[in-house]
């Protein structure tokens, strides 16, 4: 054995040992508890960065953990191969999206395998390639036949350059993200998923979830958004009603005017012979739709001159048209209530529209002056519902607006369907053949995958199959006529929302998922960032259900357990590309070593939190893992020249070594299993390895404790840092690889004490600590701790009120 720690040499060996021995390849075992532990897969983008290094090495550690158990674990890996960003590499680096993607998978292979992680290599899925996304299209098919899929115009932001349409977060000051182009809102033919038709049961299946974080949870309530409230027709001299939603009826005595979206069709009309109404509508064209610009952004309208009629007080309302209403939520129509809206309030006092008080608080004061009242409290200046609370105000105007068909009770989402289509050329081909004849057709089973061409012209201008004749030109499977095929593609969260149930039968080329999916699933363990807490988990657990009710698993969730990584700061700040503070693990890599690396990442923070990057804590971890390589190194050098006896008849020395061995070991097991706090398991080894490197005995009975406790130590260590711990545990002398060993168990002997200190307190504050036998009665423990030379310092001239004994713990006088 070396006496230097030469990481590279012993990583080399160890991960050459894995895949001989194909250590990490599982197949199903009912005989086994079975353990599924998947961290979110990555994209291919040509390097990984330290939050994957965390994300991984969280997952890799809890597989390891789980192996040494006992279970039979699998731990795949994949690539979430399609998508924008390959389509910008090819541009940047003249290439073909296809042919980017996949060196890149092959290069971070190599990196993934570098850091030691123990995947199945056997189940490894890429998105991109036909086997996987065949199935996509198989279900997309079935669903089509099933009415869960359908075709609708929508509007959408759209990029005149690019030729694409555009996420609202893809759009920047109404400009696209990439080409800098203003963004045009235009209407196009799209593709729907019938997630709505899913809302409840994705609502309430929330509150079986145990293992998953309560922010998370509520994240994914607020964006189905149920709501109980009144549809309100607001009518309109010889024309259709307007119709708004609402879950505030109580306001409506103080409606004002009504808010209708630049899209509206009664903007559009109202556009035709009004210039000024138009010009608004067109600047609203390029405007930003996300959330976040939304909220902040200033709010702007035009009176449209329509009006309507208010249905319980018969006055005439004024119809404005405003930024802040969008056509894809709800009837793109609101009821403005300035006195008990804020947004409508401000609106309001830039176009001197009238406010109506019609609500004040139960207690108190508000001054209308200053700002809306938007809490719920007692109805006023309302006719006949004056004095009512808000449900008593619900009900009632319900039951009125009902008896004159002016309004219904409704329960309404915040969820709206899942739009899919792209019109991205690197992405899933949507099965589906336009025919002018038999409108839209599903392909035929036997016909796919329909495959998407690799060998393109690519110069970021439209999609290139939207170019290729030979792509988009066939025939209609129903009629046989001339038919154009569908070139618009799946959106990219289409894969990665049932690519956990593949890995199970990837290899199956036969069937979407066969019956091995139930023996894994449900994940037991899924590790990814809080960035996803939103519409990755709910896609999957919207597909879930999906591939459930076609018969292909029997579960309703896809993740029993959850968690949400922290991202991995430097000098405060995210690590990203673009603020030039990115760390390379592979240069780490190369010069500490992964185990370095694993347990830096690791050790620094719990994984739900923040973790901040520091050289210096690097290098301790460097230190460390040298310090175990020395000190195992130490005891084999010990052990050729002197016996190992057994663990009978030792001494108090011999006692303490084992006592604090097992202590650590039972803090450590509850740490990795249940709380997943690697840091506080690092910071227990640490200590172990500090009290071990201080015992050098070498008599028969010590080095058997040294022995027992290097064992342990190299066991616990080995999920955090498994290359030196395969290296060592074969240095030992060991026939079987530790990747093999099962977790140690806990001795409970040793957990108990012939002596234990004793803290001594007077007034609560330390003045002595004793050591005694564990075995002494109370009285003697109290006369002891009175006899402490430094406990009568501070009781003489003192009248002792009471003495507390806390047995084998604690003492406390209490003078006066």
């Amino acid at each position: 054995m070396n006496s230097e720690y030469n990481a590279q040499e012993i990583e080399i060996q160890a991960q050459k040992y894995w895949t001989d021995n194909k250590s990490f390849e599982v197949v199903e075992d009912p005989s086994k508890e079975k353990y599924y532990c998947l961290s979110m897969f990555p994209y291919p983008s040509g390097r990984l960065h330290m939050g994957h290094v965390r994300n991984y090495s969280i997952g890799d550690v809890i597989s390891r953990f789980q192996k040494m158990q006992g279970k039979n674990v699998m731990q795949p890996i994949g690539w979430d191969a399609f998508g924008l960003p390959a389509e910008n590499a090819a541009l940047k680096n003249k290439v073909a999206p296809a042919k980017w993607t996949y060196e890149n998978i092959d290069y971070m292979r190599t990196q993934l395998s570098q850091l030691g992680f123990g995947y199945d290599w056997s189940r490894e899925i890429a998105t991109c390639h036909p086997k996987y996304y065949k199935w996509e299209q198989w279900l997309f098919v079935k669903l089509f036949e099933k009415g869960l899929v359908y075709k609708k115009n929508a509007v959408v932001n759209w990029d005149p350059v690019d030729q694409t349409v555009l996420a609202n977060e893809q759009v920047i000051d109404g400009r696209g993200w990439r080409s800098d182009a203003l963004i045009e809102k235009k209407e196009i033919s799209q593709w729907f998923m019938r997630i709505t038709d899913y809302a409840d049961e994705l609502l309430d299946s929330l509150d079986a979830l145990d293992g998953w974080p309560d922010a998370v949870k509520t994240m994914q309530r607020n964006w189905i958004g149920k709501s109980t409230g009144l549809e309100i027709s607001f009518n309109r001299s010889n024309a259709d009603a307007l119709k708004v939603y609402t879950t505030r009826p109580d306001t409506l005595m103080g409606v004002t005017y009504l808010a209708i979206a630049s899209e509206h069709p009664l903007a559009l009309e109202a556009g035709k012979d009004n210039p000024k109404v138009q010009e608004f509508i067109e600047q609203c064209r390029t405007m930003e739709t996300s959330e976040a610009a939304m909220e902040t952004m200033e709010k702007m309208g035009v009176n449209s001159g329509l009006t309507c009629t208010h249905p319980l007080t018969n006055k005439e309302v004024p119809i404005w048209i405003a930024n802040f209403v969008l056509m894809g939520y709800g009837t793109g129509a609101v009821m403005s209530v300035p006195a008990h809206d804020q947004r409508d309030y401000e609106f309001a006092l830039k176009y001197s529209i009238p406010m109506l008080e019609v609500i004040k608080p139960i207690k108190g004061e508000h001054d209308i002056d200053q700002s809306a009242f938007t809490d719920k409290g007692v109805l006023c200046n309302s006719a006949e519902f004056n004095g009512l609370n808000f449900d008593q105000a619900f009900e009632a105007i319900a039951t009125k607006l009902q008896g004159s068909s002016l309004g219904e009770k409704q329960t309404n989402y915040r969820l709206r369907d899942w739009g899919v289509s792209r019109q991205r050329y690197w992405g899933c081909p949507i099965p589906i053949v336009n025919c002018s004849s038999c409108g839209s057709v599903a392909v035929a089973e036997e016909n796919l995958p329909i495959i998407l061409p690799e060998e393109v012209a690519f110069d970021g201008v439209g999609s290139p199959i939207k170019k290729m004749p030979e792509f988009y030109e066939t025939s209609c499977p129903k009629c046989g006529g001339e038919a154009v095929r569908e070139t618009d593609t799946f959106d990219t969260f289409f894969e990665s929302s049932w690519y956990f149930a593949r890995y199970a039968c990837a290899d199956n080329d036969n069937a979407m998922l066969d019956a091995r999916a139930d023996y894994w699933l449900e994940v037991d363990q899924y590790i990814g960032g809080i960035e996803h807490a939103i519409l990755h988990l709910l896609y999957a657990r919207f597909f879930n259900k999906l591939l459930r009710d076609e018969g292909l698993i029997t579960h309703d969730e896809p993740f029993k357990n959850l968690l949400t990584q922290g991202m991995v700061l430097k000098d405060g700040a995210k690590m990203s590309k673009s603020k030039g503070n990115t760390v390379d693990p592979a240069e780490m890599i190369e010069k500490y070593g992964a185990d370095t690396v694993r347990l830096f990442i690791l050790f620094a923070a719990p994984p739900t939190q923040d973790l901040e990057w520091s050289d210096s804590g690097l290098e301790g971890a460097h230190r460390f893992v040298n310090k175990v390589y020395r000190l195992v190194n130490g005891f084999i050098e010990d052990s050729k020249n002197n016996s190992i006896g057994s663990l009978d008849n030792l001494n108090k020395d011999q006692k303490d070594l084992r006592h604090k061995t097992h202590q650590t070991l039972s803090k450590i097991t509850d740490d990795m299993d249940r709380r997943h706090l690697f840091n506080t398991v690092i910071a227990a080894l640490m200590e172990l390895s500090n009290t071990l490197s201080k015992f050098n005995n070498i008599d028969e009975s010590s080095m058997a404790v040294r022995q027992e406790s290097v064992n342990i130590l190299l066991k616990t260590l080995s999920p955090i840092a498994p290359h030196i711990c395969h290296y060592l545990w074969n240095e030992l002398g060991n026939t079987e690889a530790i990747i093999n060993e099962p977790w140690p168990t806990i001795d409970k002997s040793a957990l108990v004490q012939d002596e234990v200190q004793i803290i001594v307190q007077v007034n609560g504050k330390l003045r002595a600590k004793l050591m005694l036998s564990a075995s002494t009665d109370k009285a003697t423990v109290e006369a002891q701790a009175l006899a402490d030379e430094n406990v009568i310092k501070f009781t003489t001239d003192k009248t002792i009120v009471k003495v507390i004994v806390v047995p084998n713990k604690l003492v406390n006088i209490v003078v006066k």
